[in-house]
């Protein structure tokens, strides 16, 4: 079982071999100098890394030993990869998102299924409160083969979904939302007890965690 003892973190170069993707590494908490010296340990052997929840100093940092690195500000996400790869990326996957200040959450979610391999589809700021915008979507949302529905508020948007599409659905509560929201709680509860069947629920804000089931899905359901 592979792993790099860098005194600060054990780097599990296994879980490529397990999983079928590098250690993703999550950046809140760590220093820039940590989190550098954990990607340039996993590029090296796995050539290519993703870190959620990270800074623009962390970036900078990263930066410095992988020069092929990227950060989107928005979703707090750098990638970095050894070389750019040109393979062609499998179709399938979407992710939607209920308002605009929950793309943070879902940009999270479409450069993790990108990093995976996926053709991502973005649909956002569809959310139940003007439904007609999502109708207008709806060839896009019947054609993908894994949705991820991001939502905060009160969370409506996956069983909205579910009741549209036959593939299988990934909701993603976010913490965006007014004092009774409780920072996601509602909207986690609501999609929890949601009545549409095929609906599988991630933690609060858990963009990352959402993409990896879903590339997951429709990459396993290609071999």
């Amino acid at each position: 079982m592979p792993f790099e003892d860098l005194g600060f973190a054990q780097v599990d170069h296994h879980r490529s071999i397990r999983r079928g993707f590098p250690e993703v590494v999550f950046g809140q908490g760590k220093t820039p100098d940590q989190i550098s010296s954990i990607c340039k340990s996993i590029v090296s052997k796995s050539g290519k890394v993703i870190v959620t929840r990270a800074s623009s100093e962390a970036y900078e940092a990263v930066l410095e030993k992988n020069p092929n690195a990227h950060y989107d500000e928005l979703s707090r996400v750098i990638t970095a990869e050894q070389k750019e790869h040109n393979e062609e990326k499998v179709p399938g996957m979407l992710v939607a998102c209920a308002g605009t200040s929950d793309l943070p959450v879902a940009l999270e979610a479409c450069i993790t299924g990108e990093m995976m391999g996926c053709e991502v589809t973005r649909i956002f700021d569809v959310g139940v409160a003007g439904i007609h915008r999502l109708f207008d979507k709806l060839d896009l949302l019947t054609n993908a083969k894994v949705i991820v529905a991001v939502a905060g508020m009160e969370g409506a948007l996956p069983s909205v979904i579910g009741g549209l599409v036959d593939a299988p659905i990934i909701a993603v509560p976010t913490s965006v939302g007014y004092g009774t929201s409780f920072n996601g709680l509602t909207a986690l509860l609501a999609m929890l007890n949601s009545c549409s069947p095929g609906i599988g629920v991630v933690n609060i804000d858990n963009g990352f965690g959402a993409g990896y089931l879903a590339a997951n899905i429709l990459l396993s359901n290609k071999s």
